[in-house]
């Protein structure tokens, strides 16, 4: 009876491989390798241990899965299709990295369901588990009684040596080590190859000491293809740690069962080609045609369908009794995961009039995290390491720590990179959590990867950052973005908003948090420097991107645009023009993300095609104005590094003053 079942693993394990091995073959494209080594341990995670149901890609309490190594995208394909994930057929396998496909070169969340995150460049997906478990942590102690579990699952994360060579991995897993997130188990497919050759050209550092060193409980299991015993062994003990992440190092083969072609970069990155897999199919004695699975294995795996449904049962069941019991608690639970607001929430957030005290935008930006923390109790997020310069802590609500996972302050230290990515993972693990990470606006160059993912797999992250331009200043060039707007602004499905004053502010916190509940993200940039709240801005007006705040009767000689704390120039020097006789209309423009989705009437209203003289103020590049302002028009603009000195030096300085923005309108008009 031994012999049959591991007959029929070994059968299952090279279905995997050979799955992986014809699709790449035939796509001429793609990385057999992975695959082909890591078959044995995702078998008999799939198998044995993980909890999920193919037929509800998103039942909430199932185990995520995350392949960090996302360039053996393979490997999770063969999965999904042998356990009975409708996403993906045996036509989809053949369409793997074709144009529309569900099968892209790396997994990607929003193209196939049963894939939880987009892991492209190595090292986010790691990073997005822990943002996964720390997602599962929150949940489970807040709504989890002593006598009713409803959140109750694992995030396993099968990663490799590229992955722990990035540095984003070091950073999420020093975090999760601090925090002792018991439920999360990485599988390291430790192979020694990576696309230059054997990696010890370049990383011959002892892996499992490093994460003992970040608190992790380490295991190795030296035999990874052929030792089934001792990965389910490891697995389980991993299982039976409760206070701290577990991190298995399996030691593979790479390519396994190539007789040419394992255990070199050869098989990494490149199809085996016909030979070799005539010689591969032989040596693991697979006599079947290319894309065949033998009815024997298919049986095997999709008795996971069955499994899946009777843990989404026992799950339901367990929840109705819960909402028995816990009536109010499975209400608010129910609301979270449905993606729904609370009505009325958006009423907390202040208005003001010119008479209110200015302020810089980043306290405005606290006070609107704080009114909605008290509404939108999913609100979590924090800080790296500069909760007291972002003012971003949500007061009484304590900090997310080891053994205190209810509370909702995250301290993620001088941690930018692994900061977005975990936040990422926060939000996609589904649940309903508004996840915020804030730094600097200049250190989004030290986070842009996850940025850029969290745009590109509809994560609903908001990226809260202060110190927003050379108003910064006495740190310097180094820490006084420039060309940083600019650059964000050109990341597609990213809303970034730079408000003007406490109105615009509450606005983009209500944009963000609206497209945080449709799966997007939104980036808020905002002052160190005092701003007055000015008369015309509105709630209301940053939901259109732009609008008008003063203007002319009639048709408007002029237009002057302004964004963040240079729209109080523009309104004054706009005030200086008309005492002249010239029509002045001034633009807000807090966001040309939304003002781009805006109908052509509604920017035909607010920058008339007729008048083309037009100046843009912002203290950041020019690049990117060009579009709104047209060839007749005019910048004050800052296309160099800044300087150190104290900010309204540097602002006045660099021309960010009404006499320059006056100069330049004149100008332009001639």
């Amino acid at each position: 009876m031994a012999v049959a079942t591991q007959s029929l693993e070994e059968l299952c394990i090279n279905s995997i491989r050979f799955l992986a091995v014809d699709a790449v073959e035939k796509a001429k494209s793609g990385h057999p390798g992975l695959p082909m080594g890591a078959a044995p341990m995702a078998f008999v995670l799939w198998d044995k241990f993980m909890r999920y149901n193919p037929k509800n890609p998103k039942w909430f309490n199932r185990d995520r899965f995350v392949l960090s190594a996302g360039h053996g995208s393979m490997l999770q394909y063969a999965l999904l299709y042998l356990t009975g994930f409708d996403s993906v057929s045996i036509e989809d396998i053949k369409q793997f990295r074709q144009w529309e496909s569900k099968t892209p070169g790396h997994p990607e969340n929003f193209m196939t369901p049963g894939v939880e995150v987009t892991t492209g460049p190595l090292g986010q997906g790691i990073a997005n588990g822990v943002g996964l478990a720390i997602a599962e942590a929150h949940l489970a102690a807040k709504f989890n009684k002593p006598d009713a579990k409803i959140v109750d699952h694992y995030t396993y994360v099968i990663l490799g040596d590229g992955c722990n060579m990035e540095g984003i991995s070091g950073e999420a897993c020093s975090f999760a080590g601090h925090l002792g997130l018991g439920k999360l188990i990485a599988l390291y497919d430790d192979n020694h190859i990576s696309i230059d050759g054997s990696t010890d050209v370049a990383f011959t550092e002892d892996v499992s000491k490093r994460f003992e060193a970040y608190g992790w409980h380490v295991l190795h299991v030296k035999e990874g293809n052929t030792d089934l015993d001792a990965i389910a062994k490891a697995i389980e003990e991993a299982k039976s740690v409760t206070d701290k992440p577990t991190m298995i190092k399996v030691t593979t083969i790479i390519g396994y069962g190539s007789p040419n072609k394992q255990n070199t970069a050869g098989v990494h990155g490149a199809a085996l080609g016909g030979d070799e897999i005539a010689l591969t199919r032989n040596n693991l004695k697979w006599e079947h045609e290319p894309f065949v699975v033998p009815q024997d294995a298919l049986n095997h795996t999709r008795k996971a369908v069955e499994r899946g449904a009777g843990y989404e049962e026992e799950w339901n069941k367990a929840f109705d009794s819960y909402k028995a019991k816990y009536a109010q608690e499975a209400a608010e639970f129910e609301r979270y995961i449905s993606g729904k607001l609370p009505d009325g929430w958006d009423k907390v957030l202040p208005t003001y009039t010119p008479a209110d005290k200015g302020l810089p935008t980043r306290k405005h930006s606290e006070m609107c995290l704080n009114k909605l923390a008290q509404v939108l109790p999913e609100l979590i997020g924090g800080s790296a390491d500069l909760t007291h310069s972002n003012l971003t802590e949500i007061k009484g609500f304590g900090d997310f720590q080891k053994g205190q996972y209810e509370n909702r302050n995250i301290h993620f230290g001088v941690r930018e990179h692994g900061m977005g990515a975990i936040c990422n993972g926060m939000a996609l693990h589904n649940s309903g959590l508004i996840p915020y990470g804030a730094t600097f606006l200049i250190f989004t160059d030290y986070m842009r990867a996850a940025i850029r993912l969290s745009a590109l797999s509809l994560a609903g992250s908001i990226w809260v950052m202060t110190h927003d331009s050379i108003g910064q200043g006495e740190d310097g060039p180094t820490h006084q973005p420039i060309e940083t707007l600019a650059s964000l602004r050109a990341i597609p499905n990213l809303t970034v908003i730079r408000p003007a004053d406490g109105n615009e502010c509450s606005g983009a916190y209500k944009v963000a948090i609206e497209k945080s509940k449709q799966n997007d993200p939104s980036l808020l940039a905002f002052t160190r420097q005092n701003v007055p709240n000015l008369a015309g801005t509105s709630i209301e007006g940053v939901a259109k991107g732009g609008y008008t705040v003063v203007d002319s009767e009639g048709t408007p000689d002029i237009i002057l645009i302004g964004t963040g704390s240079e729209l109080s120039l523009c309104v004054t020097a706009a005030e200086k023009l008309t005492s002249e006789g010239k029509k002045v209309r001034v633009v807000s423009m807090p966001s040309t993300t939304i003002f781009d989705a805006q109908d052509e009437a509604y920017k035909e209203s607010i920058l008339p095609k007729a008048v083309t003289k037009r100046v843009s103020v912002e203290a950041g590049t020019s690049f990117g104005w060009h579009k709104y302002v047209g060839l007749e028009g005019g910048f004050v603009s800052i296309d160099r590094f800044g300087a150190s000195a104290p900010g309204g030096v540097c602002m006045d300085k660099f021309g960010f003053n009404v006499d320059n923005v006056l100069a330049t309108a004149k100008k332009v008009l001639g």
